[in-house]
């Protein structure tokens, strides 16, 4: 298996899309969007994806069908998957686009779906408290309305403020651990690729029940729960600014990259092999020394599928497959 593989071609040519492919097949959905009818080709009805390969030294194939209009179809090995996500939790694979700045330089929710997605590949035994603390937040929600309308009483939130104290409790806790975990190698990933005292936090300080209900009045006016794990931020910073607000263009990407290579750490560690790493047109804004340092940073034993225009001179790939319009082929 090639460790390092560079897909070359011009701008337009589809090297993202062969990227996204990949991501679609390992992971059973797009980094790119969740509107899976935009994964057909213009012009077709469907859209194949197929992938061979080998994970934990044991050969799988994959294929996603997706045709507009009907359910996605997932298979692994032949066999169907209830869900395509459920791919997340059979094989390990992480991606860097420009679009993942939003991770850094996007609003709160952003870094909040981040952690719960890394949450559920990390701990898969977590990966259901986000989706169950978020439905649990709906149906207070809808609780908080149906009293202030005069349809309900006051008791009929009680019991979805007990859920929502337990597992926002829980969310939180995990986030926590999750950002603990991720935040040494973070620090020192960043600092190899130029960034200087970089650091990842999570405020995970839990919900209690008495919290909720001290804020009940405000709830019931605005018919929203006002407190909670949906509402905390993760704060990424070098030395004391954060860099949402203060950080430049190249320090933001920097992060991201810092975040997806302590990832992918951390998920070899817990997995016992590094994970697919796809990372678009990571060079294009790194001068050669930068290079050389984010090519020293990647998973030994894994494989790893960098997109350039050209080759970026510091290290001699693999394979190199070369894209021009409909076409990828190993260069000769």
């Amino acid at each position: 298996m090639p460790g390092l593989v560079l897909v070359t071609g011009p701008n337009g040519v589809g090297k993202t899309n062969l990227l996204e492919a990949l991501h679609v097949g390992a992971q059973g959905f797009s980094p790119r969007t969740r509107s899976e009818p935009r994964l057909v080709r213009f012009g077709e009805e469907a859209a194949r994806v197929r992938l061979t390969g080998t994970s934990a030294r044991s050969s799988f194939e994959t294929q996603v069908d997706v045709v507009p209009g009907a359910a996605k179809e997932v298979r692994l090995n032949g066999a169907a998957l209830a869900r395509g996500e459920e791919l997340r939790s059979r094989l390990a694979a992480l991606v860097f686009t420009p679009e993942r700045l939003a991770v850094v330089k996007g609003g709160p929710i952003v870094r909040r779906a981040y952690l719960d997605r890394m949450l559920g590949r990390v701990f898969p035994s977590r990966a259901e408290i986000s989706p169950n603390y978020a439905r649990a937040v709906a149906q207070r929600n809808a609780a908080l309305r149906r009293v202030r309308s005069g349809e309900s009483g006051l008791g009929s939130v009680e019991p979805w403020t007990a859920q929502v104290a337990t597992l926002g409790t829980e969310l939180d806790a995990g986030r926590s651990e999750l950002a603990a975990l991720l935040g040494p190698g973070f620090s020192r990933i960043s600092e190899g690729l130029g960034l200087a005292d970089a650091a990842l936090a999570y405020d995970g300080r839990g919900l209690t029940v008495e919290e909720l209900e001290a804020r009940l009045p405000r709830d019931l006016e605005r018919a929203v729960t006002g407190a909670g794990p949906h509402l905390r931020d993760a704060s990424i910073t070098a030395g004391e600014r954060e860099l949402r607000g203060f950080g430049s263009q190249g320090e933001q990407r920097t992060a991201v990259l810092a975040l997806v290579f302590s990832e992918a750490e951390l998920l070899a560690e817990r997995r016992g092999e590094p994970p697919l790493l796809l990372l678009d047109d990571v060079f294009s804004e790194l001068d050669t020394e930068r290079r050389g340092a984010l090519l020293a940073q990647l998973p030994a034993g894994g494989q790893t599928v960098i997109t350039a225009t050209h080759k970026p001179g510091v290290a001699e790939p693999d394979l190199i497959v070369e894209v021009t319009p409909g076409e990828a082929k190993a260069a000769g």
